[in-house]
């Protein structure tokens, strides 16, 4: 049994090795934060220059000649910076390439470093496992999607509409129908899933909160997850998503 264990240990620190030598190392000059839970300095003075509304909608960079650049610089900072990796897909959707310009790494890569930075991230899952919807591999995204939501963090809007997204796309309706009224009771604007469901006659309003539940007011969305096939090539944000930074 020990020897078992061990053999486990050793494949497990190889693979680890393999990943780090493709995708490089999580470590950084200037960090790596953890995006969620860092507000302060650092990710001010990162998306005041590398992260601007413009870069995040794909607009231009500001200190690279390609917007990639600029988000390359923000995944490094904060390899699990959800906007930015979700910013990342959509440019690689867009420009029809994996590594779209201007970036060191694949989309694949960023999310492999991201999850190795913060393996208890819940949303980072959830984002790959949308993006290998779009790639056409659904058991695998499947996968992710559950140990994904293993890690769902309490309460968050913006997680169960991703979620929603996923389940859609994987034609699990009524785990999607559920994720998106616990974002829509939360107060998420957009209004992309319910669309979506509404379309195949597969949309229920939420039950009202109890009376006595606190009141909360609707709060703005990140960025999330739209669904688009990979022929289609088209971005994975629903226009308009982009938020002011929490």
């Amino acid at each position: 049994m020990r020897k078992y264990l061990f053999l486990l240990c050793m494949l497990g620190g190889l693979a680890a090795q393999a990943d780090e030598m493709t995708c490089g190392s999580v470590g950084n000059a200037f960090g790596p934060f953890d995006y969620r839970h860092q507000f302060g300095e650092p990710k001010r003075l990162v998306e005041s220059a590398h992260f601007t509304p413009y870069i995040e909608s794909l607009i231009r960079g500001r200190t690279a000649l390609h917007v990639g650049g600029d988000i390359d610089y923000t995944l490094r900072a904060f390899p699990n910076h959800h906007r930015a990796l979700l910013s990342m897909m959509n440019l690689a959707l867009r420009e029809q390439n994996n590594k779209p310009r201007g970036s060191r790494y694949t989309v694949d890569c960023w999310l492999d470093r991201a999850e190795r930075f913060a393996p208890d991230d819940g949303m980072v899952k959830v984002l790959w496992a949308n993006w290998l919807i779009k790639q056409g591999n659904k058991t695998e995204a499947l996968s992710k999607l559950e140990a994904g939501l293993k890690q769902a963090p309490e309460s968050d809007m913006n997680f169960d509409y991703s979620v929603g997204l996923a389940y859609f796309d994987l034609q699990r309706y009524e785990e999607s129908l559920a994720a998106a009224q616990r974002a829509y009771r939360a107060g998420f604007q957009l209004p992309g899933l319910k669309q979506k469901l509404s379309k195949l006659g597969r949309w229920q309003e939420p039950a009202p909160l109890p009376e006595d539940a606190e009141a909360k007011p609707a709060a703005v969305p990140e960025a999330t997850v739209e669904q688009a096939t990979p022929a289609a090539k088209t971005e994975v944000a629903e226009p308009g998503s982009a938020p002011a930074a929490p």
